[in-house]
């Protein structure tokens, strides 16, 4: 996957796995605004995917192509025992979480404080390098706690290239793994892409793309001028409609604003309307549909109200695929975003 879309395009960019955001339903509408996007899971703990509900937590809309799913785990048996049974569920990639500062993954032994134990992360890398079929990736910090970024950087990324990784991706802070919320990790330790940068001038043969605080097509388009991917998070989950950028990014290398001028709304509704009717017929919720579409509209006129109707009544038990389209005809769509001030603009 990596090949190709570097051959077609020369730069990948993705949307980060997101816990509790990035679930199917979400990647289904971000699928409806880019066809070029590379889209992440949530993560799925190794575990769980063994011993739990495999089809509710693997299953997806084919739709989503090209799609990545992100395991967490410290075990090499585990992790490649997962890896086996996504095989039949046809992921594009299968990516390491090496990022995760929460207290729960720090329980498991994995996610971000595996960032102190390379030797570790490289055996779990090549253990499921030799059950995948797709191409297997890492996400990353620049360092944790006390770590110098600078000094322990370049000697992980060693250890993931000659493990085999297909792609890196660096998301562009320390992680703080006491004394921090993952909410404030993703927000006070400062960024330093001129690290991130480097570290892609001194591989230049590797793939190493870049996650962090990025919060619009503009930057994106910036980092995508060195690093070889450029993925976004916050940003395009609480402004979709950036989304609708990223093919004219991909293809011609710059864009002039967030295009969402440039999507056929009429025709988002009707899909996602269509899309909810599914999900509600097989047992769930619209809800679990809509929650992810109220940020649809940022600078529209008409957008709160949007927003309101959303929150308020596709939570109601019964809710139905009208409530989107109530919600779609309060905003202004051919009046087109309001320029934001530049302190509004929402970080990824």
């Amino acid at each position: 996957m990596y090949a190709d879309a570097l051959k077609q395009h020369g730069k990948i960019f993705a949307v980060a796995p997101m816990i509790d955001w990035t679930d199917r339903h979400c990647r289904f509408l971000h699928r409806q605004l880019s066809r070029h996007a590379l889209l992440y899971t949530e993560m799925i703990v190794a575990d769980a995917i063994i011993h739990g509900p495999r089809e509710r937590l693997l299953s997806y809309s084919p739709a989503e192509h090209p799609v990545a799913l992100q395991l967490g785990g410290s075990d090499a048996g585990k992790l490649s025992e997962a890896v086996r049974i996504a095989a039949d569920y046809g992921y594009d990639e299968i990516n390491l979480n090496v990022g995760c500062p929460s207290d729960r993954v720090q329980s498991g032994t994995f996610g971000a404080c595996l960032m102190r134990d390379p030797a570790l992360v490289a055996d779990l890398v090549a253990a499921m390098k030799q059950v995948s079929t797709v191409p297997v990736t890492v996400k990353c910090r620049i360092g944790v706690d006390d770590q110098e970024p600078a000094e322990v950087l370049p000697g992980f990324l060693d250890r993931m290239i000659g493990a085999g990784a297909d792609a890196i991706w660096i998301h562009a802070r320390k992680a703080w793994l006491q004394g921090l919320s993952p909410k404030e990790n993703r927000e006070i330790p400062p960024l330093d892409y001129e690290l991130v940068h480097r570290m892609k001038r001194e591989n230049p043969d590797v793939f190493l793309g870049i996650n962090g605080g990025i919060a619009d097509l503009g930057q994106a388009a910036g980092h995508l001028a060195v690093m070889d991917g450029v993925m976004l998070g916050r940003a395009a989950y609480q402004n979709a409609g950036l989304l609708a950028g990223v093919d004219e990014l991909m293809e011609f290398g710059a864009v002039e604003k967030t295009r969402t001028a440039d999507i056929d709304w009429l025709k988002l509704r009707d899909t996602m309307m269509a899309y909810a009717d599914e999900v509600i017929a097989s047992g769930g919720r619209l809800h679990h549909v809509t929650r992810h579409m109220v940020g649809l509209f940022q600078g529209f006129a008409g957008a709160r109200r949007f927003r309101q109707i959303l929150s308020a009544e596709a939570t109601r038990p019964g809710a139905g695929v009208e409530v989107i389209a109530a919600a779609f005809a309060a905003v202004d769509i051919d009046g087109g975003p309001r320029a934001q001030p530049e302190e509004k603009r929402l970080a990824g």
